[in-house]
């Protein structure tokens, strides 16, 4: 379990193909993996992955078929920078909501501009009509791992206020329209 607050950005520093995987080399979070060992959760992107390798700020995870088809994690070139968040630990705060880490398919960043004068930041994204309706006005979503509120229902998708916090510390700075992000509704609150 996670919470949809990122505590470090990484970066893509290998992509390899293995048969219908595929494993992920992730570095540039030395302080973060300091608190995590080999065999432990991570959520790259709000995807739960497994440690599996360690050695300073770079960890190595296999991606199976299934995550490669159902998230935007294959489409990393080197360089593409990671929302990464430890597991949620006994006693730790909820300050998001409660995220799995089991990304449902990816959504398509429409567009971000700034916001008013405050400095916070207007996302619009296109989401699949299957997740939609699992979305709801002021509910919770996890795109790119990124614990949000849809602030509002758009004909195709979804657009939530991105204030300037998040913005600094997470991937959404350098994201471009066009892009796929990993989404993540909170589908087990439907009966």
């Amino acid at each position: 379990m996670f919470t949809g607050i990122v505590q470090a950005v990484g970066r893509v520093e290998s992509l390899q193909r293995q048969g219908a995987g595929a494993r992920l080399t992730v570095g540039g979070a030395a302080r973060l993996l300091a608190k995590l060992k080999r065999g432990d959760s991570i959520a790259v992107n709000g995807c739960c992955l497994t440690i599996v390798q360690k050695r300073g700020g770079v960890f190595v995870a296999d991606l199976t078929a299934e995550t490669l088809a159902r998230t935007a994690l294959g489409g990393y070139g080197k360089g593409t920078r990671l929302n990464l968040e430890p597991p949620l630990r006994m006693g730790d705060a909820l300050s998001g909501h409660i995220v799995q880490g089991h990304v449902e398919g990816t959504a398509k960043l429409i567009e971000m501009r700034p916001e008013g004068g405050a400095g916070g930041w207007w996302m619009r994204v296109a989401v699949p009509a299957d997740f939609r309706r699992r979305l709801k006005m002021k509910g919770s979503v996890a795109l790119d791992g990124i614990s949000l509120t849809v602030a509002a229902m758009e004909r195709g998708g979804i657009a939530v206020a991105v204030i300037p916090f998040t913005h600094e510390h997470t991937n959404l700075r350098r994201l471009q329209p066009g892009v796929a992000m990993n989404i993540e509704t909170d589908h087990y609150l439907l009966k």
